[in-house]
């Protein structure tokens, strides 16, 4: 007895220490992740020369005028309507979308249905940057060049295959058959069981959708720079792009319109970071 207690204390002293190392590895690792981070804040309240010859050090003199003048500059008030609106719309369509594609092929159990699924996949490893040229003169070609309709679409078609394969796991791992059923012997139609049964079921999920789908709309610059031409319908990120030289770049004007255009991001990833956990598991184990 006596020597089994021994070594369910050394056993748990090694567990002990293992976890202090992995604590320490981790915060070290966190330090490390960090100084970029650092980098740029405290670059933000610098004038250009005091950036470059202390990069990492807190500032002497707290320049505040940096945000005033970025917030000037970038014209940001326009900038920051024309990058909600697009992505509002984007993510408001993709989830409507996906939502009823991922329902509509969690619940059919064929062939084809399997085959429609495989071929959304298919988006997921195949980059969109490989048919851009294609985009270009399909969007030209319908009359969308210049407004946020072309960026809006592009963006829906980009993202719609992750949606709808997070929105049909979700339904085949959580959602039971026979609430549907039950609904089916009431008289429910197809369309009137999705919405009024499945959909708010299917908050976890849709909160980690709008999530991903957020991020990568606000964060995307390729199809903003193709289809958009005039500065009135310009996003954060092309302001942000127009401050970079060509031979030099001042980063004590550039980091300010970066922060502005990230402020709004973070605050809305704080309030819904919570979701993405229980969403992506919840959809990610069966059975």
């Amino acid at each position: 007895m006596i020597k089994q207690k021994s070594s369910e204390m050394g056993v748990s002293k090694k567990e002990k220490r293992g976890l202090v190392i992995t604590e320490i590895f981790m915060i070290l690792l966190a330090a490390v992740w960090f100084i970029p981070i650092y980098y740029l804040i405290v670059t933000t309240f610098k004038n250009p020369q005091e950036a470059t010859q202390s990069p990492l050090g807190l500032p002497k003199v707290w320049v505040f005028q940096n945000y005033v003048d970025a917030f000037a500059n970038m014209q940001y008030p326009r900038a920051l309507f024309n990058t909600v609106k697009i992505t509002v719309l984007a993510v408001a369509i993709i989830v409507l979308v996906t939502s009823m594609a991922g329902y509509a092929l969690a619940r059919t159990k064929s062939r084809w249905g399997n085959r429609i699924f495989l071929l959304f996949l298919a988006g997921l490893v195949v980059p969109f940057q490989m048919n851009i040229v294609s985009l270009f003169k399909i969007v030209k070609s319908i009359g969308l060049m210049n407004t946020a309709w072309a960026v809006i679409l592009v963006d829906v078609a980009i993202n719609v295959p992750q949606g709808i394969f997070l929105f049909k796991e979700f339904v085949e791992s959580t959602i039971p058959k026979e609430l549907e059923e039950a609904a089916e012997i009431d008289g429910c139609s197809v369309i009137r069981k999705f919405f009024v049964i499945v959909l708010p079921l299917l908050k976890p999920v849709i909160a980690t959708v709008v999530i991903l789908v957020t991020l990568n709309v606000w964060n995307e610059f390729m199809t903003p720079l193709l289809f958009l031409q005039s500065r009135e319908q310009d996003v954060i990120l092309q302001e942000v792009s127009r401050n970079i030289g060509q031979f030099s770049t001042d980063w004590t004007a550039l980091f300010p319109m970066l922060m502005l255009g990230v402020a709004p991001l973070m605050i809305f990833y704080i309030f819904m970071q919570k979701y993405i956990i229980a969403g992506v598991s919840a959809g990610a184990v069966k059975g």
